[in-house]
Formats: C-alpha cells, structure tokens, sequence
C-alpha cells in the first residue's frame, strides 16, 4: 500500500481481542466487512492482546496463542498485508502513552457509567475484575482509535455506545489542547461508520458466542460441522416429521438467510411451509453452504500455517507502519500538554 494512495483514501480503525480462534460470528460480524473496507479506505486492523489482559491478567497462558490464531484468521478471510496495516496492539507502545495520558483528564465517573462495566462484573464469574485496568479500559480503547486519527470506526448497532465515549474523551481533550503549529484540533472525532451484521445463531439458537459454547469455528473441518449443525434447534413448531414449518421463526433458516444461495433458499422456503423435506435434509444443505464459505478461507489459512515466520514480518512491519503513524499524533499531543523533549527553544551559546 504507497503513502500516496492511502494519503487520499479516508481512515478507518478497528480492531478485536485475541480470544482464540475466530467464529462465524466474528466473521460475519466484523471481519468479512474489513475484508471490503481495505479496498476503499486507508484501513488499520489491529489484535487488542493488552485488552485480553483486562480480564485475563491472573492467567496469560493462552494470550500469546491466541494472538497468532487471530493473526492467522484474519489472514486466512482476506486481510491483505498489502492493502491494510495489521498489527498487534502491544507491539506499538504509543497506545500505553496515550491512554497514560487520556487518564489524566478523564472523569472516573464516565468510566463507570459504560454500560458494559457493571454487565461483565456480574456476569463474569471466577475472576476479580474490582481493577483499575478492567475500570480503563474503554479509556485504553480510546487511545487505540484516536491514536490514528480515524475518520470511520466501523461496529455494529450494540456497539455504537462504545465509541460514543471515545468521541467524548477526544472533545475534552481538544477542550483543553490545540496543535501548537495550526492552532487546530489534534484529535477529530472519529465517525461511526455502521456495518450490516445479519443475524446469526449458534447451535443452540441463541446469539453465537464462545461463552455460550455454541459455536462454528472456521477452522472446523467438514466433518465438525456437520456434526455441530445436526442438532440445531428448529422451529419449535415443527414437532412430527409431518407439521409444516417456518423458516423465518427457525435458527436453521436464519442460516440459510446467511449463508445459502437463492436457488437453495428457495427449496428451504417450499419445502419447510409445505413439510416436503424434514429438519434433517435441511440441516444438510446449510451445513454444504456453510462448508462452501469456509472452504477458501481454511486453504488460506493452512498455507499461513506452514509459514509462520511470514506471519511473524507481516505483523512487525505493520508494528513499524502503524507506530510511525501514531508517532505522528504523539509529537502532537506531547507539545501540546508541555511534554516537548527540547526544553530550549534556542540553544544557549
């Protein structure tokens, strides 16, 4: 990717924590949309690792796996090195500054207002998350975005309150601070810039999700997903082989709105309101389209696999791409806040 063509393009930022190996749903969700975002915007794609650690800070074994699955996956469904920067979050140590620095303006009553603060203290067993960094986090999320002076930050509708906080932190920031050469601001407000993310059920019909243990990863082979996808609840109408159905009220069919073709859809639709096929049949055909999706995406990745040192430059150079960009805006916000390295204007003779 030249300066000069992502000089004109707009920037979009985003990014996901290294939870281990990605679903259907992270990539129906976000990912197949970045992978049509890097041909039309100057795009930055990063692995959140430090976030990881909000939760997971008593345990970190599974963190540094984790990060090379993400990386792989996002390889693996059409991320290209060529037209996006990817990177790894700990890898650029700017983030740490910034969100540093954005600490010391930020209400602590704006951190526990996030809606998700209070939800994962009680919804999260087992851990202690009564820390500050579980509490900043957000403040840590609106470091990683305003560091590139994003114009679009793309999420999905239940997201949209996460970046209203970052718009916030960057309006108090330029209250207080101006760029030193322009007089401008040196943090614009990123745009939310929302994504289509259909519906998609796991296995047992509620929203996928690791912690629900109802998902289709995509590495799973054929053989597991079929197996995964053949007890799938249906429409809880359909009690005998021979009570019509209905595919808009059926988790089966939501998959199919997803992943099958017209021509299939078309059979489902036929089929389920008239009981001319049963469950099992229809089970089968989601489970050809859902192979059919994942089989391109599975080669890409095998091949990453094989050459992990090429994974390995691929996330140093966008280390090296994305720190030079952040380095950017750092020289702005530390002559800003009176943290210039050169004290004296003028050397003293």
């Amino acid at each position: 990717m030249s300066n000069s063509s992502s000089a004109l393009k707009r920037r979009v930022l985003s990014g996901m924590r290294p939870t281990g190996k990605l679903h259907l749903g992270n990539y129906m969700g976000a990912l197949r949309n970045w992978v049509d975002l890097q041909n039309k915007y100057d795009c930055y794609f990063f692995i959140a690792d430090w976030h990881a650690l909000t939760t997971d800070y008593a345990d970190p074994s599974q963190v540094r796996q984790n990060t090379l699955d993400v990386a792989l996956d996002f390889l693996a469904a059409g991320l290209d090195p060529e037209k996006c920067v990817l990177f790894v979050q700990s890898h650029v140590k700017q983030h740490a500054e910034l969100h540093l620095l954005f600490s010391m303006i930020t209400p602590l009553g704006w951190l526990e207002r996030v809606p998700t603060y209070k939800e994962q203290q009680e919804n999260i067993s087992g851990k202690d998350l009564s820390t500050y960094g579980f509490l900043g986090y957000p403040l840590l999320q609106a470091a990683d975005i305003l560091i590139y002076q994003p114009d679009y930050v793309p999420v999905g509708q239940d997201q949209v309150a996460h970046v209203e906080l970052t718009r916030e932190v960057a309006r108090r920031f330029n209250q207080f601070y101006q760029s030193k050469h322009t007089g401008t601001e040196i943090l614009p407000e990123p745009q939310v810039l929302l994504t289509p993310s259909p519906k998609l059920p796991g296995t047992d019909g509620r929203k996928m999700s690791k912690s629900y243990g109802n998902t289709i990863l995509l590495t799973d082979p054929e053989p597991v997903v079929r197996q995964k996808i053949k007890p799938m609840v249906t429409d809880p109408a359909r009690v005998r082989r021979t009570d019509p159905g209905n595919p808009d009220v059926c988790p089966v069919g939501d998959l199919h709105k997803v992943f099958s073709d017209p021509e299939t859809i078309t059979k489902v639709y036929a089929g389920c309101t008239s009981a001319g096929i049963g469950c099992i049949e229809c089970k089968g055909w989601v489970a050809d389209s859902i192979v059919r999706e994942l089989a391109p995406i599975q080669e890409r990745r095998s091949k990453y696999e094989q050459d992990l040192v090429r994974v390995q430059e691929v996330l140093n150079a966008g280390a090296k791409k994305a720190s030079s960009r952040a380095e950017q805006t750092m020289q702005e916000v530390r002559m800003a806040m009176g943290l210039a390295e050169n004290l004296v204007d003028k050397a003293v003779r």
